[in-house]
């Protein structure tokens, strides 16, 4: 498996409301895409910048989805452009559907 952040930052700081508008209108389409087990859309406060991590089943499926003509796209988004990160994914956890535990 591999994860991918992808990081939105500008001098000036990015506006919260601006990226839950663009996760908002962006979630559905990640919605039982091929190749791709989850994505998160994330806001730090502090930084006023947005991170979003995937996690693709492949390298080579990550890397098909992270080319030129979408980080064009997203830059125009944001209005900055992402860093764009892969990193191996040593173990996932997922509680999805998990039965609630008993107390």
């Amino acid at each position: 498996m591999i994860g991918v952040f992808v990081t939105f930052r500008s001098d000036s700081g990015l506006e919260r409301q601006a990226v839950e508008a663009i996760a908002a209108q962006a979630a559905p389409a990640f919605e039982g895409m091929p190749g791709l087990r989850s994505k998160a859309f994330t806001w730090d406060d502090d930084a006023r910048s947005a991170t979003n991590f995937y996690i693709w089943d492949s390298e080579e499926a990550a890397r098909a989805f992270f080319g030129p003509a979408l980080v064009e796209r997203v830059t125009g988004l944001y209005g900055v452009a992402p860093e764009v990160r892969f990193v191996e994914v040593a173990a996932l956890v997922e509680n999805a559907g998990a039965p609630a535990p008993t107390a």
